[in-house]
């Protein structure tokens, strides 16, 4: 079964959001803002298009980029003044899923291989803006990229003719019936532009009237119906909701069938309130949404685990989780990487808030940060000199001290270890 994606689009221009590639009336001031409505209403992807004609605009766009794909829960696709190997590396690095090389410009030609063979086929579209293109580099497209991203509604039955790659339309018709039409072609992924990147769209509504047109829109779907779940007494199921990445437990709730069946169709946690007596979208009110990586039942059917990728809090008591209070137990030895990690973090930021009197953290503070720089390279070079030895405690010790005064220069530059691992992830 062939599904389908809504994908807007959002041309950045000087910083700012314009409406078409010819037309650069203003459509949205805040760029990041309006990446995050479309994720929000149930966007599936998001298409990026970099209209900067100087390095210095490019890189203020690939800034803009890496700000898109933080506040952002789908898969991003991204291209523009890409002129070199770097420019894609750049835009891979800023979060996108892909680079889309232009190939209405030789350049993008001349590059495709290079860059396919550096980053992955997988890694690389190509936008296209007539047939003719397709038909004559159709060998180099096929080999060196896994997406077509197609302008100004072609003739859509020769493209599926000529290549199997998936595709998504990009067009600045206003019509539903046209967008329903493209959408029924077999060869289409997904379409974009215009009517689909309206600010106020609501694509889970748009989604509801292309499935009653036959169309199966890309979402999660539930290998088992609610009626085969052993329910508690109130005619609900339990759910434990985990990070995606850490595996940490944020929180438990209750799901009926509506909530599951709201929960599946909009890839949004939504649980039942037994006090409020109703649904509700966990985020909907403080904005920490719990996007849908994976639901599993366990053995009984009785209980569902869900793993998310959680905006902000999942407590409503500003707590990552909810489970923050010990009432058992004795202190142990934490081995997980990332909570060691964190608790070396927290010990350093909470030095340069309450300077320790002999500290060398605050020591290192109190200098700036041409020392910590200074610092961090000196360990850097310490690990090679340890690296030649034979010994692989040395390396061991001298890989300590450079995380240390890494850490250091993070809380320096307000990064965290979330900002890391969200960024390698993304990767």
């Amino acid at each position: 079964m062939s599904y389908k994606r809504l994908t807007p689009c959002i041309f950045i221009g000087r910083g700012k959001a314009v409406r078409w590639f010819d037309d650069d009336t203003v459509l949205s001031d805040d760029v990041i803002e309006l990446a995050k409505q479309y994720c929000e209403r149930g966007a599936d992807e998001l298409i990026v298009f970099d209209l900067s004609n100087s390095d210095e605009e490019h890189d203020e766009s690939i800034d803009l980029m890496k700000k898109i794909n933080r506040v952002i829960s789908i898969p991003m696709i991204a291209g523009g003044n890409i002129r070199r190997a770097e420019d894609v590396k750049k835009i891979l690095y800023a979060g996108a899923k892909r680079a889309m090389l232009n190939f209405s410009k030789n350049i993008s030609k001349d590059l495709i291989e290079e860059v396919s063979k550096r980053f992955g086929k997988e890694r690389i579209a190509v936008s296209l803006n007539d047939f003719d293109a397709l038909f004559k580099q159709q060998h180099l497209i096929e080999e060196y990229s896994s997406e077509i991203i197609f302008m100004h509604r072609l003739d859509l039955n020769s493209v599926i003719d000529v290549t199997n790659i998936p595709c998504v339309v990009v067009t600045d018709t206003m019509e539903q019936s046209e967008i329903l039409r493209i959408l029924k072609s077999g060869g289409v992924k997904g379409v974009s532009g215009k009517f689909i990147s309206q600010p106020d769209m609501d694509f889970n509504k748009f989604k509801d009237i292309c499935t009653n047109e036959g169309i199966q829109m890309t979402s999660f779907e539930s290998l088992l119906d609610f009626s085969e779940f052993k329910l508690n007494s109130d005619g609900l199921i339990p759910v434990i909701v985990q990070d995606y990445r850490t595996n940490e437990v944020l929180m438990m709730a209750y799901m009926n069938e509506e909530a599951f069946d709201h929960t599946v169709k909009t890839g949004r946690m939504t649980y039942y309130s037994r006090s409020r007596q109703c649904q509700w979208v966990k985020g909907e009110t403080s904005g920490h949404f719990q996007y849908v990586k994976s639901i599993a039942v366990d053995c009984d059917k009785d209980t569902l685990l869900a793993k998310v990728d959680q905006v902000g809090a999942a407590c409503h008591t500003g707590n990552r989780s909810c489970f923050y209070t010990s009432i058992v137990g004795a202190d142990y030895d934490a081995k997980n990487p990332l909570q060691v990690f964190e608790s070396v973090y927290d010990t350093i930021k909470d030095r340069k808030v309450n300077p320790k009197e002999g500290s060398y953290t605050n020591y290192l503070f109190e200098k700036g940060i041409d020392k910590i720089l200074k610092k961090v390279g000196e360990e850097a070079t310490e690990i090679v000199i340890a690296a030649k030895n034979p010994n692989p405690e040395e390396v061991k010790y001298e890989i300590c001290d450079f995380l240390y005064h890494a850490m250091v220069l993070m809380v320096e530059r307000g990064v965290t270890w979330e900002d890391i691992t969200s960024e390698l992830a993304d990767r």
